[in-house]
């Protein structure tokens, strides 16, 4: 009996032997075919939306960092996901391309939230000009600092540096357009300062300088037996040679001798505004010289009709004399 029971157990091993070799080798078989027509890739997922495959997730996690996280471009400060993305490992047919770059692509437009930075040019607490980058605006701002200097002007020039999302809706101005609107915010603040320190302003004329310091000896409007009509100006005298400075910026339009006025020199100063500037001695300018207000023009003399060495000076709004005196001396 034991030897009938051993012998049909040996049978009995031996089948499930040739059934187990059979399956493994079935196995191998069907492994094999899958490895040499499939391959194992990352199908990535979008807020519940396949976009494709991906061959290797640390690769492509490196890409992404490379090519769209830690991009650097002109006025990018950040860009970061707005949603994760999720990988699920499958077998794709070996015929079939991953699609990274079009993954990355897709990722850019629709998955990503980029913050763009930018700077602001305050002067005085008021934005004047935005612009792109850091350097354009210290740029601008070290052009206005030396073109300003020596004024005496209270110019608080500020950078701000400013976040968007919105980087279309910023009116950003070029570097040239951007100098301007700050250096015409400038002068409108240097303009304002010598109409405060002005002596007078005559039709927008800002008088900001005395020709010369002296004795009035004679005024407007006087009679004297040396003249044929009333004086049409201030008579300044003080000693011969003292230099005679331009009281307002303009252009020279006559210096040469003129009869009872000897050497005469006579600046427009635009908006229908003369001085004029009689008895020099000599000339330090000639016509069409355009001078600042405190210019050197001549020196003090005695020439044409003159008793001894002055200044006559006068005024003239649109051809008329005034009297200096109401805006000078």
């Amino acid at each position: 009996m034991n030897i009938i029971l051993k012998t049909k157990l040996k049978v009995l091993t031996k089948k499930l032997s040739r059934g187990f070799i059979t399956v493994l080798v079935g196995l191998i078989f069907i492994v094999a075919i899958l490895i040499i027509k499939y391959r194992p890739v990352y199908e990535v997922t979008l807020q519940g939306e396949k976009i494709g495959t991906i061959q290797n997730k640390e690769t492509f996690t490196n890409l992404i960092n490379e090519r769209i996280i830690n991009i650097e471009e002109r006025n990018i400060a950040n860009v970061s996901l707005k949603n994760e993305l999720s990988y699920s490992l499958k077998l794709q047919n070996r015929k079939i391309n991953t699609n990274e770059e079009e993954i990355i692509e897709k990722i850019k437009q629709d998955n990503t939230t980029t913050i763009y930075k930018y700077y602001e040019i305050a002067l005085n607490g008021e934005i004047k000009t935005l612009v792109d980058t850091m350097e354009e605006a210290e740029s601008i701002i070290n052009q206005i600092k030396e073109e300003f200097t020596g004024d005496e002007l209270e110019l608080d020039l500020q950078i701000n540096e400013k976040y968007t999302e919105n980087y279309n809706d910023i009116n950003l101005e070029s570097i040239e357009v951007a100098s301007t609107s700050v250096e015409n915010a400038a002068q409108e603040i240097k303009e304002e300062k010598e109409r405060e320190d002005a002596l007078a302003v005559i039709n927008d004329v800002k008088i900001s300088v005395l020709p010369i310091k002296g004795t009035i000896t004679s005024r407007y409007g006087a009679s004297s037996s040396i003249r044929k009509s009333t004086h049409t100006g201030l008579d300044i005298a003080t000693s011969s040679g003292t230099p005679i400075k331009a009281t307002a910026s303009g252009t020279v339009i006559f210096a040469q001798y003129s009869g009872s006025y000897g050497n005469l020199v006579k600046i427009d100063h635009g908006n229908g505004v003369e001085t004029w500037y009689g008895h020099c001695s000599k000339f330090n300018t000639k016509v069409g010289t355009k001078v600042n207000a405190g210019d050197v023009i001549a020196y003090v003399g005695s020439t044409g009709n003159s008793t001894g060495p002055h200044l006559h000076f006068e005024i003239r709004i649109n051809g008329n004399t005034v009297n200096p005196q109401n805006y000078v001396y």
